[in-house]
């Protein structure tokens, strides 16, 4: 950690590495002096805003991202949980920028609850076995083992369940720039 220990820079180090760079590439995609780069990989320093502004874009990511990845560099763990919603069986597991869910249903389940997240979601459904339909305000889709359908959630939908079924659905919360 660097000499304040809130931020960890040898991020730049990994970042560096995907992208093929030596310090002296990224030195001179971002004018930034070779000693400052090592000095930051090495946590002996801290940088300031315009320096990882220009570390942020040779690296194609934004500025608060780049902070994010020095901020927390450890992995985060969470146990599922489970749960019955009418004759749908869910485990899911849920992170800050998403959620994942396990379902199973029998022919003849509908789910239909537009409660059941927020509107800044996107939604992923994976069949794994069996058909659903999903039906959106304007289109449907009959999905069978190994499809999948991207929808935002700002949409009413419903699931179908027109034979057993086996799926994974997806909630990834849209990028609030504003």
């Amino acid at each position: 950690m660097n000499q304040s220990g809130e931020f960890d820079f040898s991020v730049l180090r990994d970042l560096r590495r995907r992208d093929g760079f030596t310090i002296a590439d990224l030195s001179q995609r971002t004018g930034i002096s070779p000693a400052v780069i090592s000095k930051l990989e090495r946590n002996q320093s801290a940088a300031e805003l315009n320096t990882l502004f220009r570390f942020a874009k040779a690296f194609g990511i934004t500025a608060a991202e780049l902070i994010a990845l020095a901020e927390s560099r450890t992995a985060h763990v969470t146990k599922e949980t489970a749960r019955k919603v009418g004759d749908f069986r869910f485990r899911q597991i849920e992170f800050a920028n998403s959620r994942c869910l396990y379902a199973e249903a029998k022919s003849g389940a509908i789910r239909n609850d537009p409660r059941a997240h927020s509107a800044d979601d996107y939604e992923t459904c994976w069949v794994l076995a069996g058909k659903v339909k999903i039906t959106l305000p304007n289109e449907s889709y009959l999905l069978e083992a190994g499809d999948s359908v991207q929808f935002d959630t700002l949409f009413e939908h419903t699931y179908e369940v027109i034979e057993d079924c086996r799926i994974v659905i997806q909630h990834i919360r849209k990028n609030k720039r504003f």
